[in-house]
C-alpha cells in the first residue's frame, strides 16, 4: 500500500467506532476476540474464518503468525502444517525430523516451504469432532491478506475491526535465523503507521519477544499466561504461576498492557469437572494496571463443561460477571449473543 492509500484508509476508519481497548470500565461487556477467527465453523485461520467472524459481531480477529523459509508471515496455529493443511499430500518430500525444545518432532513445517509452497496448500479442520465440509476449499493467508481484511471490512461494516496476532515461537524462529519481530511491526505499521492509537493487540507465551517488540514500536502487548509450565524462553526458570502472583503481574505491567489467561486461572475445576472458587487473579491484574483477556471458550459439547448444561452464554455471563475485560471465542456469535443481547 502506497502513502495516498494509507491516508484514505486512515481518514475512512476515522469515522468508524473503535473497538474498546484501554477501558475496561465496563466488565458486563468483555471485549470479543474472534480465536483464530470464527474457528468453530470453518477451518481455523482462513480468510473465510475471519470474514465470518467479523460478520457475526467480533471486535477483533486473532492471527496467529509463522514464517516461511524465505521470510514471509503466514498464518498457522504452529509452525507444524500436516494437522491443519493437505501438505502431506502436495509436498510429501519435504517431510522432516527436527529438534524442537525437549522434543524430536516429525511432520512438515512452514521453515522448510517458501511462500510459493505454502500457497500451493488447502485448509482442514484440525479437530475430529468438528465438521470437515469445508476442508481444501481455502488457501492460507499471509499475515498482510489478514490485515487488509480487517482494513476493507471496516469500510464495509462501519466499524474498526481490530487485529489481535500471536507471534509463534519467536524464540525458535530467531534461533535459526527467521526473526518474526521486525517484519510483524513493519506488516502492522503498513495499515496503522502510528501503533500507539492502532486497533490492535500482540500476544505471546514468552517475554523476551514482548520485550523486544516494545522497544520497536509503541503496540499494545499482552502476555499470555497458561496453568501449566512457563515461558519457553526462559529456560525453566520462570513459571506462569508465578507470574499469575501480585508481584508477577506487577512486572508483566512493565511492558505489557495486558495479560491473557487460561480460564483455569481465573476458576479452577476440580477432577469432577465442576468449577472451583473464583481466584484473585482479575483482581490482581486490575491492581497492577492490566486488562484480562480468557482464553479459550468453545461452545461444541467435548470443551462446553456440563455445568452449563448446554447453553454456551451461561459461561460468556459468568465470566464477565467475574470481571475480564475480553474472551477469546471460536465462536464468535455465541459470545456477542451472550454478552450484548438485543433488547426486546
Amino acid at each position: 500500500m502506497g502513502k495516498r492509500g494509507v491516508v484514505v484508509v486512515a481518514l475512512t476508519l476515522a469515522s468508524c467506532a473503535p473497538p474498546r481497548l484501554d477501558s475496561g470500565a465496563d466488565p458486563a461487556t468483555p471485549i470479543v476476540i474472534a480465536h483464530r477467527g470464527a474457528s468453530g465453523y470453518r477451518p481455523e485461520h482462513t480468510l473465510a474464518a475471519y470474514e465470518l467472524a467479523i460478520r457475526q459481531g467480533a471486535d477483533f480477529i486473532e492471527p496467529d503468525v509463522v514464517i516461511t523459509k524465505d521470510g514471509a508471515l503466514v498464518v498457522r496455529h504452529e509452525h507444524r502444517l500436516d494437522e491443519t493443511t493437505d501438505v502431506a499430500q502436495k509436498l510429501p518430500a519435504l517431510r522432516n525430523a527436527k529438534r524442537v525444545g525437549n522434543d524430536t518432532v516429525s511432520g512438515w513445517f512452514v521453515e522448510d516451504l517458501t511462500l510459493a509452497q505454502v500457497k500451493q496448500l488447502r485448509a482442514r479442520e484440525r479437530l475430529a469432532s468438528r465438521s470437515h465440509e469445508y476442508d481444501g476449499q481455502f488457501g492460507i493467508p499471509t499475515l498482510d491478506d489478514v490485515l487488509e481484511l480487517a482494513v476493507r471490512m471496516s469500510r464495509e461494516t462501519g466499524r474498526v475491526i481490530g487485529v489481535y496476532p500471536e507471534t509463534k515461537s519467536p524464540s525458535y524462529f530467531r534461533s535459526i535465523g527467521l526473526p518474526l519481530e521486525e517484519k510483524l511491526i513493519a506488516a502492522l505499521q503498513r495499515h496503522w503507521p502510528d501503533l500507539g492509537s492502532a486497533p490492535v493487540f500482540v500476544q505471546s507465551f514468552e517475554v523476551g519477544n514482548l520485550e523486544r517488540l516494545r522497544a520497536m514500536a509503541p503496540v499494545r502487548l499482552i502476555q499470555l499466561l497458561a496453568a501449566q509450565g512457563g515461558p519457553p524462553d526462559a529456560g525453566g526458570t520462570t513459571t506462569y504461576a508465578t507470574m499469575a502472583t501480585p508481584a508477577g503481574l506487577r512486572e508483566i505491567a512493565r511492558y505489557a498492557r495486558g495479560v491473557g489467561v487460561e480460564k483455569r486461572l481465573i476458576l479452577p475445576v476440580a477432577r469432577n469437572g465442576a468449577t472451583l472458587p473464583q481466584t484473585s487473579i482479575v483482581a490482581d491484574a486490575h491492581a497492577a494496571g492490566l486488562l484480562v483477556h480468557v482464553w479459550t471458550f468453545r461452545s461444541d459439547a467435548p470443551f462446553l463443561a456440563a455445568q452449563y448444561a448446554g447453553d454456551p452464554g451461561a459461561e460468556y455471563r459468568q465470566f464477565a460477571g467475574l470481571g475480564v475485560d475480553g474472551v477469546f471465542s471460536d465462536f464468535p456469535d455465541h459470545a456477542v449473543g451472550a454478552l450484548r443481547p438485543k433488547p426486546r
